[in-house]
């Protein structure tokens, strides 16, 4: 994962980051990041999960997961910052 992001940081700008991300994702692949990012933005918006599965077209499970990752990295992102306390 290291590889990857320091590959996408080391691009000059967001449209030579866009074409890197097109070479090593298939177009399906683009798609469903789309709609995971998509998912977490209206999770923090307060959308709620059988709304967001039905706008997205998505099953309700993956709009659980979603929110279960999110939620786990914002545990993850607290626990860290107050190890740094």
């Amino acid at each position: 994962m290291k590889d990857l992001v320091n590959h996408l940081l080391a691009q000059k700008n967001p449209e030579e980051m866009e074409k890197v991300l097109l070479r090593l994702l298939t177009s399906s692949e683009v798609a469903e990041l789309s709609k995971r990012l998509k998912i977490f933005q209206m999770l923090e918006d307060g959308v709620p999960q059988r709304k967001i599965a039905n706008i997205l077209g998505v099953g309700i499970a993956t709009v659980t997961r979603g929110s279960n990752a999110l939620k786990a990295m914002k545990e993850r992102i607290t626990s860290e910052k107050n190890d740094d306390d």
